[in-house]
């Protein structure tokens, strides 16, 4: 009997995703078709997490990025914020030309190597970066922008107003922020700490702060 590689599990808390195996487009595609069969059922649950043994740290992001912007999970900005920042940064062997390795899932674009000078990446969702952004490089999105290495071009977040939006990195030296409607430049020279930082509208101004998860 075929076992099942994605299974929802109840706890007293909420539900957790339990996955068995390794392939990733297969239990991918076997999770998209239980959730079209159960989508209704997790509403208003809150999820715990994803069990694997055997897939990557990125991939085990992704499953939670798809969860949270394609099915609705109820997962906290800030637990995503930690499972991005604590990815190990581990994709310099990936491919450098980004638009090899563009993958959609739900409202989040994830785009795997570096955005080099001249490159524009717009998208109506989040956009993920699993590489680094070079001077010259724009992004706009109308939800949040994650890099998952050096932001040193341009980020526009929360296009078309959202000010709830964010941008965050591991070394966040972007040429221009913005969040909504509200511009920074970031400032001259480089920082002499380089620490994981997020950007977020507080009190009608841009914030730009470490970001050191709770663990």
């Amino acid at each position: 009997m075929k076992r099942d590689l994605v299974c929802f599990k109840g706890a007293a808390e909420g539900v957790y995703l339990d996955i068995k195996g390794k392939d990733f487009e297969a239990i991918k595609k076997e999770l998209d078709d239980k959730m079209k069969n159960s989508y209704k059922f997790f509403e208003g649950a809150k999820f715990l997490g994803v069990r694997c043994d055997e897939l990557t740290q990125k991939q085990l992001l992704e499953i939670t990025l798809i969860l949270k912007y394609k099915y609705d999970f109820n997962i906290s900005k800030d637990e995503i914020l930690d499972s991005l920042l604590n990815v190990k940064d581990n994709f310099k062997g990936e491919a450098d030309c980004y638009s090899k390795c563009i993958t959609d899932e739900g409202k989040t674009k994830f785009i795997y190597g570096t955005l080099r000078s001249g490159q524009t990446v717009e998208y109506d969702g989040n956009i993920v970066i699993i590489g680094d952004v070079n001077p010259g490089a724009f992004l706009k999105a109308k939800g949040n922008i994650i890099v998952l290495g050096t932001l040193r071009g341009v980020a526009q977040a929360g296009d078309g107003g959202d000010e709830k939006a964010v941008v965050a990195a591991y070394c966040l030296l972007p040429t221009q922020l913005r969040i909504g409607d509200i511009i920074v430049r970031s400032p001259d020279g480089d920082m002499q700490y380089k620490l994981p930082e997020i950007a977020r509208i507080i009190d009608g101004k841009v914030l730009i702060e470490p970001y050191l998860p709770n663990k």
